[in-house]
């Protein structure tokens, strides 16, 4: 299914589970490709916490670089 793109239901009906627990599964299949070696799962609120860290993270770096050049700045400003 994952790789042939064969529908939930037709693999659901011939292995003889639910489509349901054949979709959840499926999902967690891809979850678990898309976190790459490490094997961990995220589940939504993790999901959303790490993209909100990693906004967060971003800007910080921002910041401190912009820091860094004002700090350069005054000193030069300082010593002229």
């Amino acid at each position: 299914m994952i790789e042939t793109g064969r529908p939930v239901a037709h693999v659901a009906a011939e292995i003889g589970v639910g489509e349901a627990v054949l979709g959840r599964w499926v999902r967690l299949q891809r979850e678990a490709s898309s976190a790459g070696d490490t094997g961990v799962v995220l589940d939504a609120d993790e999901r959303a916490e790490l993209e909100r860290l990693r906004r967060e993270n971003a800007e910080l770096r921002l910041d401190r670089e912009f820091l860094k050049k004002a700090a350069a700045f005054f000193v030069s400003e300082q010593h002229r």
